[in-house]
């Protein structure tokens, strides 16, 4: 090192001052640098105790030699510690050369003082300006820039002296227009409480242009070394914020996983009730209502909570990454809000929610089946009804008490006709009371109703047939004295009384009400309508024969003169009731072939929403799944950076969310099906509800790999990871997850560890080791590694994070070396909110030297850690 040049009257009670204040420990002192120091005693003595270390033995000789050796002991130990002298010599220090002999301190005060102050890895004379600079900044009137005119007012000595000791200086009170005062004070309250000698004269630097750098350097260093203690408490406290603010930002991360958790489960709680009330209404217009309202829930109430779940699974993930990153525990939700129990629940929800969409349909294919069996009772019931009006009274007619013998015969023709007309109504009773027994059967809500009308029915059909047997039986009595019947009446009547019948049973049939569900069946029902009409051309032949025999009765009369009664004895079926009912079949039949042709285009229409619908999904769904197997092998390939990879996965998550159109498309043409009432399809394999699920599935997964290689990118810049590194354990993972399956089984994963170098091997200390490793990466015995957990190995194995130990150490300082630290130095140390945070936490310290209000900051830093409890 270079003799620097040096102003003799300046530097000279600097540098002096600076000596006595380290040979002072030794218990002696110099007066005059270039006489004191020329035996290189005194010389020798500075230096030992300065760098605390033991020179050569001095020679206690008077001669020059004597001398000359001592001094070279001195300077050989100078360059030891890598200074190089230049043009300092013995022989001058020894002559008392004060130029010299200033330049030889100077060198020991650069090397011994100075150089070893660095901040952030700064030169020495730049680290102790910068750290003056850093403890000055915020004090008002001081701005420090350099060793010389920044410290003429004296404010940066106060400054300096009030931020470590600030109960020493009332710095409030000091005025920038008076430095001497102001530099006096920080020199004798340096003196007397900080023991730093007063190295500099007050007057001489206010009354200098440029006060000298070197001793303004000499003896501010001297300040950095006296606060060197605080130093290392501000270095601990860093430590303990940094380690503190983890903490805090993972308990954040924790509070609301729980509150999502909690929410998320609330409603679930809230909507499996609804979805499992299986409590029927009573017309299809409310089950509609309850479609409809499932559809909403369906499109608006639910695809929330799906993102709602797929981002608590993310943060959770998230979380457990950062915990693992800063050697924490993992998280462990509040029971019953783990990520399985959220999952349990939803499956519970999508259980009950596919087995209330089965049930609405089903409920409503019921409803609509009693509708048509309700109606097609009620209008059966009223043509039995309008055909039973008047008929008992005319069985209890005793109009054969005073008729002739021809009118008892024409009486019992016509009760023989009646009986006739009796049997075929049987069927249509049988046929009531067979629907009233299917609407109870069904559960229809108006089944009271339906069972009183026909159990009247019922009871009117049996008084009937009481009655019928009656009237017979009178008839009967009288039959002997019956000898003559107009045949051609009785003719008619027989063939009048099945074709009436044939007539009301077409007019009904052709009234009947239908329900279909495919064009096959209306089909059926057109086949069938075409093949009644196919049999009207001999029904009018009947017609006209039946209406002849009328006629030719009436001709028969005329040529004989017989004087009729002016209406068939034998039957009520006049022509005019048998013209009129025919003239209603044909207006029936064109009404029935529109009903039938409306029917067709329903189920025609039908049937084009079936193919549409069925043309949209058959197209989704496999788009769907292939782009789940495609994210499956993204997942395990390495293409490019972890950066490259997000953005390819997020530019894929986009165009994975621009297809959702096509999703929303295919809803509107499900509700139209629905709607429409279409309960199957036979054009796809595909359902509304298959496809919803692959589609929240799709989302789910590209959400989660997208975490995976955002929380991978986390490790990596967590622990120091080099893309190289990343990629290489990527490679070795892959090579031994031959199934694809994103996770390797215990002898898989063991040639993994095999091919990185681990000595797992099948012997006793391999087995070990393997044991131990697996403990590690899976702590639940599941059986399978996943890659997030071999990176969090890796990662463990090969990078240093904090630890309890550290945090201790830390706190120690902080606590002076006490065992136990206050509130007070808590507060005094850390920002307000950590400490806070500290003396909430802090149990109290229990041991031997305990004092009130210790606190047991030990337990407290292994709580972080997860070492013991909070």
């Amino acid at each position: 090192m270079a003799c620097p040049t040096v102003t003799w009257g300046i530097v000279e009670p600097t540098f002096t001052a600076w000596c006595n204040s380290h040979l002072r420990k030794a218990g002696t002192q110099i007066e005059n640098i270039d006489e004191d120091f020329r035996d290189g005693l005194k010389l020798m003595l500075l230096l030992e105790v300065i760098s605390g270390e033991r020179l050569p033995k001095p020679e206690r000789g008077k001669m020059r030699v004597h001398k000359i050796n001592n001094v070279n002991k001195a300077l050989d130990f100078i360059a030891s510690k890598g200074v190089k002298l230049v043009s300092i010599g013995a022989e001058e220090i020894v002559d008392g050369n004060a130029k010299m002999t200033l330049g030889m301190i100077w060198t020991i005060i650069l090397r011994f003082a100075i150089q070893d102050i660095s901040v952030e890895e700064t030169s020495a004379k730049e680290g102790l300006l910068l750290w003056c600079q850093r403890k000055t900044a915020p004090y008002k009137n001081v701005n420090v820039q350099n060793f010389h005119i920044s410290w003429k007012d004296g404010l940066a000595f106060n400054a300096l002296i009030h931020r470590h000791r600030p109960e020493l200086i009332e710095y409030d009170k000091l005025r920038k227009d008076d430095p001497v005062t102001n530099l006096n004070n920080a020199f004798e309250v340096a003196e007397k409480y900080l023991d730093i000698p007063k190295m500099l004269d007050a007057e001489d630097i206010v009354n200098t242009a440029r006060p000298d750098e070197k001793a303004i350097m000499t003896y501010v260093s001297s300040f950095y070394h006296a606060f060197s203690g605080a130093q290392k408490a501000e270095t601990a406290a860093n430590r303990i914020c940094k380690v503190l603010a983890v903490n805090q930002e993972n308990e954040h991360l924790m509070e609301d996983y729980e509150r999502l958790a909690s929410d998320l489960l609330e409603w679930i709680r809230r909507t499996i009730p609804w979805l499992e009330d299986r409590v029927p209404q009573k017309t299809i217009q409310e089950m509609q209502q309850k479609l409809e309202d499932f559809r909403d829930y369906r499109r608006v109430h639910k695809p929330p909570k799906v993102q709602e779940k797929c981002q608590l699974e993310i943060n959770f993930n998230t979380l457990q990454t950062k915990l693992r990153l800063s050697n924490r525990p993992a998280f462990m939700p509040s029971e019953g809000k783990m990520v399985s129990d959220i999952n349990n629940g939803w499956q519970h929800l999508e259980q009950a929610e596919k087995g209330y969409e089965e049930w609405l349909l089903n409920e409503i294919r019921r409803l609509e089946r009693l509708d048509h069996l309700a109606e097609k009772f009620r209008q059966k019931a009223s043509i039995h009804e309008a055909w039973t009006d008047g008929k008992e009274a005319m069985l209890k007619h005793r109009d054969y008490e005073t008729a002739t013998l021809s009118d008892i015969k024409a009486l019992i023709r016509k009760h023989e006709a009646f009986e006739s007309d009796l049997a075929a109504h049987q069927d249509r009773v049988e046929q009531i009371a067979a629907i009233a027994q299917e609407l109870n059967e069904l559960d229809y809500y108006d089944s009271h109703n339906v069972n009183t009308r026909c159990q009247k029915i019922c009871d009117q059909w049996d008084a009937l047939g009481s009655l019928t047997h009656s009237r017979r039986e009178a008839l009967e009595k009288t039959e002997k004295q019956l000898e003559t019947i107009d045949q051609l009446h009785l003719e008619y009547a027989k063939r009048a009384a099945p074709f009436n019948n044939w007539m009301e049973s077409a007019m009904e049939d052709l009234q009947d009400m239908f329900i279909v569900h495919t064009i096959e069946e209306i089909e059926g029902l057109i086949s069938a309508h075409d093949q009644f009409k196919s049999t009207l051309p001999d029904a009018d032949r009947e017609r006209e024969a039946i209406l002849a025999i009328h006629k030719e009765a009436q001709r028969i009369a005329e040529s004989n003169h017989i004087k009729l009664s002016g209406s068939n004895p034998y039957t009520t079926v006049t022509p005019q009731i048998i013209n009129s009912k025919w003239e209603k079949v044909q207006q029936l039949v064109p009404k029935r072939d529109h009903a039938l042709l409306e029917e067709q285009s329903k189920q025609q229409s039908n049937e084009h929403l079936r193919r549409q619908f069925a043309s949209q999904a058959n197209i989704v769904g496999p788009w769907i799944q292939t782009k789940m197997e495609e994210i499956g092998r993204i997942s395990i390939e390495m293409n490019g950076t972890l950066e490259d990879q997000l953005s390819h996965l997020k530019q894929y998550e986009r165009s994975i969310v621009d297809y959702k159109p096509n999703l929303d498309l295919l809803e509107q043409q499900h509700q139209l099906i629905q709607e429409a009432l279409i309960f199957d399809n036979k054009h796809t394999n595909y359902t509304m509800e298959h496809i919803r699920v692959g589609w929240e599935q799709l989302l789910t997964t590209i959400a989660r790999t997208i975490n995976e290689v955002e929380n991978q990118i986390l490790t990596r810049d967590a622990k120091g990871i080099s893309q190289e590194q990343m990629q290489e354990f990527r490679a070795s993972f892959n090579h031994f997850d031959k199934d694809h399956g994103g996770a390797l089984g215990p002898e898989e994963f063991k040639a993994c560890l095999i091919s990185l170098g681990y000595d797992v091997e099948n012997d006793r200390q391999g087995d070990a080791e393997f044991n131990r490793i697996m403990s590690v990466v899976d702590p639940n015995h599941s059986g399978l590694v996943t890659f997030q957990a071999f990176i969090d190995f890796m990662s463990r194995e090969t990078t240093d994070t904090d630890t309890a130990d550290q945090v201790i150490a830390s706190f120690k300082v902080l606590a002076g070396d006490k065992n136990f630290i206050t509130a007070e130095e808590l507060r005094r140390e850390l920002p307000p909110d950590q400490a806070e945070y500290c003396i909430a936490r802090m149990a109290p310290y229990q041991g031997p030297d305990a004092v009130p209000g210790a606190l047991d900051y030990k337990s407290f830093s292994t709580a972080l850690y997860g070492e013991s409890d909070l």
